[in-house]
């Protein structure tokens, strides 16, 4: 790291850096409410987007994203949510009828 930059990253370790270590440095930074809710998010596409799906996990997210959305809009103001954002209620039951993207 040379003046605080990563360089020679390919795409794929740009997101293993992203998906797994991102969310441990922004414990620190954030509040406790916002880490968990950002948390929960990225484990929600982190097994949406595995190369094998396991049903069970999926099913639970299928219960649990309308939760997660709806801390979500505990902590962002309503000006950061268009429809795209309330897409990610239907993921979890495409991904489990359709199987891994």
């Amino acid at each position: 790291m040379k003046e605080l930059r990563l360089h020679s990253m390919k795409s794929h370790d740009c997101h293993v850096f992203m998906q797994k270590l991102i969310p441990i440095a922004f414990r620190e930074m954030l509040p406790e409410s916002v880490w968990s809710v950002l948390t929960e998010v990225n484990l929600l596409f982190q097994i949406l987007c595995s190369t094998t799906l396991d049903v069970n996990r999926v099913q639970e997210l299928e219960a649990r994203v309308a939760i997660i959305l709806c801390n979500l809009e505990k902590i962002f103001p309503p000006s950061f949510f268009d429809s795209l954002e309330h897409l990610i209620v239907h993921l979890p039951y495409e991904a489990r009828v359709g199987g891994p993207v």
